[in-house]
This record gives structure tokens, sequence and C-alpha cells, in this order.
């Protein structure tokens, strides 16, 4: 069992971040936070999530004109933004991560089926990453507020890459986060039967 340290940064005390310090992350980083988000579990290992770091002040505001308002600021302070998407092909792949059956044939040629899981899996994979990214000290900012539509066309053309979210990561400025805000008891969100 982790110690309670441990429970607190992935869980207890971590905060989602609006606003960040003047303080950059590393590509090392960036790689070790990859690292340990891809062993988190999904549906026949598919692994549909595919993520683009932002970092750059250029691809930053290409990214900019698809935000909504509310989250300029947040995405553009940020020492890196990831857009957290799936892809439509991710089944191409799965000769490699799922080489005892020919999975393939469950996804090719059937969108409906290929939304589905790779939305699921890929945005559990998303969640996978903001607890790596608190794993390794940094903090985490997730977005929804954007133009799915026009990010995919500026950042994805080919078509075969669809964003879910996007997610500031760095050091936050915890002099700048509001106060907890409350979660469910379990009797409101939980039955044992």
């Amino acid at each position: 069992m982790l110690d309670k340290n441990t429970m607190d940064i992935l869980f207890t005390e971590a905060r989602s971040h609006n606003a960040w310090l003047n303080k950059d992350i590393s590509n090392e980083q960036i790689h070790q936070l990859y690292h340990l988000m891809k062993f988190g579990p999904t549906a026949a290992n598919t692994c549909p999530a595919r993520i683009t770091f932002v970092r750059s002040d250029e691809v930053k505001a290409k990214l900019k004109a698809h935000l909504d308002e509310g989250n300029v600021d947040k995405a553009m302070t940020a020492p890196a933004v990831a857009i957290i998407s799936y892809d439509t092909e991710f089944y191409e792949k799965l000769d490699k991560l799922f080489p005892h059956t020919d999975a393939k044939g469950w996804y090719e040629g059937k969108p409906d089926k290929i939304k589905e899981v790779g939305l699921m899996n890929a945005t559990l994979q998303g969640a996978y990453f903001m607890l790596a990214a608190r794993s390794i000290g940094l903090d985490c900012g997730p977005m929804g507020g954007f133009n799915a539509s026009t990010l995919d066309t500026a950042f994805f053309p080919d078509g075969k890459t669809k964003s879910i979210f996007i997610c500031g990561i760095g050091y936050g400025d915890a002099s700048k986060i509001f106060p907890r805000s409350p979660r469910l008891d379990f009797d409101e969100a939980c039955q044992i039967i």
C-alpha cells in the first residue's frame, strides 16, 4: 500500500491549477511522464491515446486560436500544454500491442466501435497522464474549453487523430487556486450490492 504522503500527492492534496510559476519543465520530464502513464490498463491493450506536447511560443499561438476565452491565460502561461487525443486507427498497432490474437479485426471497418473504444480508453490514459505528472512533481490543469473541430483540423489535418481534452502541465501557483470544491460522499455516489 502506498504511504499517506504519496496518496496526498496523487489524490487528496493534489489540485487542478489555473496559474503557473515561471519555471520550465524539461523534455526528460515529459519522457518520464509518458513512460509512467503508458503502463495504465486499456481494453485489449489498445493504447489509443496520442499526446501532443505544445511548448514553443509559436505553436502556443496556433493553439490559442482554438481556446475558449476562459482558458487562454491558463494554457498560454503553462510551461507545456498537452493535447490528449485518440488515434482513430489505433487498431493498426494491435499486432504489436495485443499479439496473441487477431484483435485488429475487432475494430477495422467499424467506425462506431473505433470511436467508442478509442475515446473511452484514451480518456482513461488521460487520467493516467495526470497521475503520472503528479507523481514526478508536476501539476496539471485539465481543460475542456476549446473548439475540438478547428483544433483537430489545425493540429491533425489527416483527420486520423481526435482531441479529447487539453492539459496544462508545470508547476502550479498555489497562491492562485480557489479552496477545494466539495466532493460527493460515498452514499451519494456509490452502492454496494
